[in-house]
């Protein structure tokens, strides 16, 4: 099955390779760049004012902005989830190969949990607008902490680990 699936998708491989260039690229900026250039520096405004009511509304706005921009990263992770495997077959990639066993640690032990974690803070139980529209002000204010902090560590983590997967993808060092 796995013979006839790689034959079947090989003709299609470049194809197959652009959408998960797209949607890794997708992934990478449609919150890096708001994360890094809006929200950091909101909350660190914020940070030193804490008891402003205006710094804390625009904290909350930006949050809340954050979360809505959050669903094209979580579109594209999935088609990422899709596309890898298929790219897999169609190229004959294993573990054998040194870059692609190290992308598939990359994967498993970095992207997903904190993929699986970031739904979670922006789109169900943590949901900022939807703690906000109960009139849950201190589930509000506990999220909006909890989802802070999962980004200030979570962020340099995959600025760093996501170029260094382009690196081995494109590069194959070994």
């Amino acid at each position: 099955m796995t013979e006839f699936l790689a034959s079947a998708l090989a003709p299609y491989y470049m194809q197959i390779k652009f959408l998960h260039l797209v949607f890794a690229a997708m992934w990478l900026f449609s919150t890096s760049v708001a994360f890094r250039f809006f929200l950091f520096p909101i909350f660190l405004e914020w940070q030193k004012d804490p008891e402003s009511i205006d710094k804390a509304r625009l904290r909350n706005w930006a949050m809340e902005r954050f979360d809505d921009g959050a669903i094209l990263e979580h579109v594209a992770f999935p088609i990422l989830l899709i596309t890898g495997p298929l790219m897999m077959l169609a190229g004959g990639w294993s573990a054998e190969q040194g870059w692609f066993a190290m992308k598939m640690v990359m994967v498993v032990l970095v992207f997903l949990p904190i993929e699986i974690l970031d739904y979670y803070l922006a789109h169900f139980t943590l949901n900022k607008e939807r703690l906000r529209l109960a009139g849950d002000a201190e589930g509000y204010e506990n999220a909006v902490h909890f989802h802070w902090w999962f980004l200030v560590v979570s962020s340099p983590i995959v600025m760093t680990t996501i170029p260094y997967t382009i690196y081995l993808v494109v590069v194959k060092p070994f």
